[in-house]
């Protein structure tokens, strides 16, 4: 290629080159333009936002630093950073010196600070300055941390921040939170969570718990009305039944606030208070003393039973709650308070007592109906007055009484002849009679000084010098132990050779009575009479023997003059009429002798406890009918019917045949003895009530009423021969049996003796060694 067109060839490539760089730089230029715009469209919405944000910032007075490597800047609000530096007291609006005095401000908010710019730790917390108190937030944002800063100044100063407020509330112990108008919880605090027994509000509403459902409806009722609403709620918390006083309260802006007060213990004293004043209004209401408590408007704030009963007033009218006054009034108009002259004077000292602090003396009132009360009056510990009426006219009547017993034992013991002390169970002589200072030799006066047993013994040692005795004695007195204070007896002797027998008894008081008696001479009577009775034994025995030899030795001759008498009756022609009659007359009069000797050795046997029942059934029937038999002849000589009576089942009775038929035989003869030619004796039994009554009675002359008394005594004289023994003899053998005689008779008009059998007799009497 040429020269030329190598020229031509650089030249044309010069120009595309030159076309290529002119459309390159349009091209670039419209992209710059585009990217201009586009870098102008972002700065115009920075500024926007920027400016939004510093509006933002100042609209709600805080103030916003940006700090990256340590060093602060303001991002917004310099107003509010001066407001800030002015609560804490710095000189310039400096954002570096702001962050270093909030750093020095607590050793606690630097650390927070160093672990936000080094960590990117979020933190909040609050500096006190001297002119009010500055909120701090922290965030990281990027390599940034920003310082969100609000000052609270004025009255606001002690006001927490919503966030140390929510911390406030999160620390306590029991539920609190923030309910929306339907009651639905909108915040809680930890205490809610845990006894909800959720860990956040989310798990709360998915699991549909709540602390408390009457709380959440106190809260929706509290938004509906628009005023506080509380209520005491028991529920169960960590397994234990607990009370809550629950507070609903609305809040400025919406919303209500909940808190609670663990009111368990103090309810528990409630419940308690309520029941102690329950179990103490019922145990006055069971006590007999009236009780009536007025409160400090003198009004009756309770009464018991016993006072509506004491003075007669309605309880409608008590439950109405008069006052002091009035019920004074009503008892004023039915005359049941004490008369005096001025009422209206002793009205006002009875409301008086209110203003006493102190309690008042008891008093004692005399009604018109003769009633004695004694009134006590105490201030009330909650205010008032508690009145007190105890009737105590029974007790002034029993004392009146024991006061007249007491003198009348002082006056009985002083009229004893033995010596009487009362000794109490401490010691203390507390009784004693005028024979026991006469009896020791004491003065009354020495007895008053010695108030105890030891100075009563050491009064009484001149006489009785036995201290053994006088230990033993004491024992007696003082021991507690019952074993030790049994009665006890003895006798000592004293110095001037008297003998004295002493008791110990105790009393029912736990006092012990100690009795002294000289009986000197009461031993040597004794000794008298000791041998007079061994001499009267000796006699006796010598009477016994007497009787019974005599007896003997009357029974050999008279057994054979009844043996030839006897022969002489029966001798036929050989012995005159006159002869037989004298025979018959000496054989009845021996025979009689010989009976009469027989009743003397029983009588004498009797006497010597010696005679013996043979007990057997006896044939009551058999019994009269061989009476009758055996006395027909003679009453047929005398011109005297006998007659026998008894009922068919009469039956049997116990007792000795010999000993009743001897009975029977004495009674017969002397109702033939004493009945008239042409009279009757009858012979009769009767069953009566567990007995058997036998009964001889005669229509003779009777015996006169002086003779009765004495008729079973011994020896009375009869009319014809005998020593008078007979109807002595059958009360003895009646009362051998168990029984007794009784009898009936008047002067002219006969006699009747009874004698009153068991029908089942105790048959020892004869035999002292079988008697138990």
């Amino acid at each position: 290629m040429s020269e030329h067109e190598l020229i031509l060839a650089a030249a044309a490539g010069a120009v595309m080159l030159a076309i290529c760089a002119t459309l390159l730089a349009l091209a670039q230029r419209r992209q710059g333009e585009a990217r201009i715009k586009a870098l102008r469209q972002q700065i115009a919405s920075l500024e926007l936002g920027a400016e939004a944000a510093q509006a933002s910032a100042e609209a709600f007075d805080s103030a916003l630093l940006a700090v990256q490597d340590g060093h602060a800047l303001l991002a917004s609000g310099e107003e509010s950073l001066a407001v800030c530096v002015t609560a804490l007291g710095l000189l310039n609006a400096d954002p570096q010196g702001v962050m270093a005095a909030l750093m020095r401000a607590d050793p606690d908010h630097a650390r927070r600070l160093r672990a936000l710019f080094e960590r990117g730790e979020a933190c909040a917390f609050e500096v006190r300055g001297p002119a009010g108190v500055v909120a701090v937030e922290g965030r990281a944002a990027g390599a940034l941390a920003w310082l969100r800063l609000s000052a609270i100044i004025g009255e606001d100063a002690g006001l927490p921040t919503a966030p140390r407020f929510a911390a406030f509330l999160n620390a306590r112990t029991t539920p609190a939170w923030i309910a929306a108008a339907d009651g639905a919880p909108v915040w809680v605090n930890g205490a809610w969570l845990a006894a909800a027994g959720v860990t956040d509000l989310d798990e709360a509403a998915a699991k549909n718990a709540t602390f408390d459902r009457a709380g959440d409806a106190l809260a929706s009722e509290a938004a509906n009305l628009g005023r506080k609403r509380e209520t005491l709620r028991w529920t169960s918390l960590d397994g234990r039944r607990r009370a809550f006083q629950i507070t609903a309260q609305p809040l400025e802006g919406g919303g209500v606030g909940v808190w609670t007060e663990d009111v368990t213990e103090a309810e528990e004293m409630r419940e308690l208070l309520k029941r102690q004043l329950a179990a103490h209004d019922e145990t006055l209401n069971h006590i007999a003393d009236a009780v009536a408590i007025f409160g400090e408007g003198k009004k009756l704030i309770f009464h018991n039973t016993a006072f509506a009963e004491l003075w007669g007033l309605e309880p409608a009218w008590l439950a109405e709650l008069p006052t002091h006054g009035e019920i004074l009034d009503r008892l004023r108009q039915r005359r049941r308070l004490p008369e005096t002259a001025n009422y209206d004077k002793w009205k006002a000292a009875e409301l008086d007592r209110y203003e006493d602090v102190a309690s008042a003396p008891d008093d004692l009132w005399s009604l018109p109906d003769g009633r004695t009360l004694r009134v006590v009056r105490q201030p009330h510990p909650m205010g008032g007055v508690v009145l007190l009426f105890s009737d105590i006219t029974g007790e002034l009547k029993l004392k009146a009484q024991y006061n007249a017993l007491i003198q009348v034992q002082q006056a009985t013991l002083d009229k004893l002849n033995d010596a009487v002390a009362v000794f109490g169970s401490d010691g203390r002589l507390r009784l004693h009679n005028e024979a026991f200072e006469r009896f020791w030799n004491i003065t009354p006066a020495q007895l008053d000084l010695a108030h105890d047993f030891e100075g009563v013994v050491e009064l009484c040692i001149p006489r009785l010098h036995d201290m053994g005795f006088w230990r033993e004695l004491k024992g007696r007195v003082a021991d507690t132990d019952p074993q030790a204070r049994a009665p006890i007896s003895g006798e000592v002797k004293t110095s001037d050779s008297r003998i004295v027998v002493y008791q110990s008894r105790p009393l029912p008081d736990g006092a012990t009575l100690i009795a002294f008696a000289d009986v000197t001479d009461a031993r040597k009577l004794e000794s008298a009479l000791a041998d007079r009775s061994a001499a009267l034994a000796d006699a006796e025995r010598l009477k016994r023997d007497f009787v019974g030899n005599v007896s003997y030795e009357l029974r050999t001759p008279l057994t054979t003059i009844i043996g030839y008498s006897e022969l002489l009756e029966r001798s036929g022609e050989n012995l005159s009429e006159r002869g037989r009659g004298h025979a018959a007359a000496v054989r009845t009069a021996a025979t009689q002798l010989a009976r009469s000797i027989d009743d003397v050795l029983d009588m004498a046997q009797i006497d010597a406890d010696e005679m013996a029942l043979d007990l057997d059934d006896v044939r009551v029937a058999d019994l009269l009918s061989q009476t009758a038999g055996r006395w027909t002849p003679e009453a047929e000589a005398a011109g005297v019917t006998i007659k026998v009576e008894h009922a068919e089942d009469i039956g049997l009775i116990r007792g000795d045949m010999k000993r009743l038929t001897q009975a029977l035989d004495h009674l017969t003869e002397n109702a033939i003895r004493q009945t008239p030619p042409d009279g009757l004796v009858t012979i009769a039994a009767r069953r009566a009530q567990g007995e058997i009554q036998l009964q001889v009675s005669d229509t003779g002359r009777g015996i006169p009423f002086h003779v009765q008394a004495h008729i079973f005594d011994r020896f009375i004289g009869r009319e014809r021969g005998g020593p008078g023994l007979g109807l002595a003899l059958v009360k003895a053998l009646v009362e051998l049996h168990g029984g007794w005689v009784a009898l009936e008779s008047e002067p002219g008009a006969g006699a009747t003796f009874t004698c009153h059998l068991p029908e089942t007799a105790q048959g020892a009497a004869g035999h002292p060694e079988l008697s138990f």
